[in-house]
């Protein structure tokens, strides 16, 4: 792939088609609502036993399915309506919401429970997140898939800034059960922007055959292009070791920066910089490894500044580039591997990256979470950061 700087354009242009925008607005305000949800089950969680280790093992339940489930989910979405899909569920994931919020108010809402519901709510996601995604690149042109990708992500990171914050404000008066009210009621939004696109105006995708080994394709796709092949494993491991913010954040704010609160706050602010990291990521036509890896080693030093800060304040600072590096990385393989498939393809291509983003958090949640309590809780967030500056060699076959 050519390291010279990419074409460039407006990084909003796909805004122009009015599915889009309606699909987008939907979907903002629906993961407003899931925010405010995981950032008041990661606090009921920490203030039940104060420890890491049990936000760890729920993100385990959360993601599992994603591990078992993504490949295949991907193969159902490339030979199925992402659009009904994604309809039936959203609704699941309004279900489980008001599960939890139920649990919640009468008193229940003990690990096991919250845990149980965990495992249902990574079923859902987990058949979720390829149709939904999918679905985006069925509502612009091919050639302007990766920015549509890139938005889709500047979407979800957005509503990290809203959602958190939104939590922080509203988690002391109201308590954690109505925040997961509020987030069942948030689906509504985005199953109605499901509901009004039209069309007529999507672009048709031809459903892929049936040949019985869908799961096995794709991975033997990116096995044989050696460009995606590295970039997948450098994924893998810097998933794996350095986004679980959710597992060590609470207590790190709690217990190193004396802000018991503190959590909320530093998701807002890493989101801050996710929206630069999705925006930067958009302006480009085609995505290169060079793009890739610079957005790979802002994010892995941000970790590693993350686990040795100072205080709050320096905390706050350094949770920008987090964001940055994190997001534009993810926005960035995203874009290099839909510019390198066919249509028929995209869902499964999307649920191995989900797999390998989403899908290794029950092994790096857990590790995380034991590291905090019984090592260093500095060094819980810092080591994702020194093993992702590890893995950048890699990339250098990748080119």
């Amino acid at each position: 792939m050519s390291e010279s700087i990419s074409e460039k354009a407006s990084p909003f242009r796909s805004l122009h088609q009015r599915n889009v925008r309606v699909y987008f607005v939907g979907l903002l305000l629906s993961n407003v609502g899931t925010w405010l949800q995981f950032t008041a089950t990661s606090l009921l969680i920490y203030r039940i036993n104060n420890r890491a280790t049990d936000a760890g093992w729920n993100t385990m339940f959360q993601f599992l399915p994603m591990l078992l489930l993504g490949a295949w989910a991907g193969g159902f979405a490339d030979r199925h309506d992402r659009r009904t899909i994604t309809m039936w569920t959203q609704f699941a994931l309004l279900i489980q919401a008001a599960l939890l919020a139920a649990a919640d108010f009468g008193g229940f809402a003990t690990l096991p429970m919250i845990y149980t519901l965990s495992l249902i709510l990574g079923v859902a996601n987990a058949i979720d997140n390829p149709s939904r995604r999918g679905l985006v690149t069925e509502l612009v042109e091919p050639a302007e898939i990766s920015n549509a990708m890139s938005l889709n992500t500047t979407v979800m990171t957005g509503s990290r800034v809203f959602g958190p914050a939104l939590a922080a404000l509203l988690i002391g008066p109201l308590g954690t059960a109505w925040l997961f009210a509020m987030n069942a009621v948030s689906y509504v939004a985005v199953i109605a922007s499901i509901f009004m696109l039209r069309r007529s105006e999507m672009i048709p995708v031809t459903p892929a055959p049936r040949t019985g080994k869908p799961v096995r394709e794709a991975m033997k796709f990116v096995w044989n292009d050696v460009s995606l092949r590295y970039s997948f494993i450098v994924f893998i491991v810097v998933s794996t070791f350095a986004f679980n913010y959710s597992v060590v954040l609470p207590k790190l704010s709690d217990r190193v920066w004396n802000e018991p609160n503190g959590y909320a706050i530093l998701l807002s602010m890493t989101s801050l910089g996710s929206i630069v990291g999705a925006l930067a990521t958009a302006r480009f036509r085609s995505i290169t490894i060079k793009w890739y890896a610079s957005m790979l080693t802002i994010c892995a030093i941000s970790c590693i500044a993350m686990g040795f800060a100072p205080n709050f304040y320096v905390a706050c600072a350094v949770a920008i580039p987090l964001g940055l590096g994190g997001t534009g990385l993810v926005a960035a393989m995203t874009g290099i591997t839909q510019q390198k498939v066919s249509s028929e393809m995209r869902g499964r291509m999307m649920a191995l990256q989900s797999v390998a983003f989403l899908g290794s958090t029950p092994i790096g949640g857990p590790i995380t979470g034991w590291i905090g309590d019984h090592i260093s809780i500095r060094w819980s967030i810092a080591y994702g950061g020194v093993l992702a500056l590890m893995s950048l060699p890699l990339l250098r076959k990748a080119q």
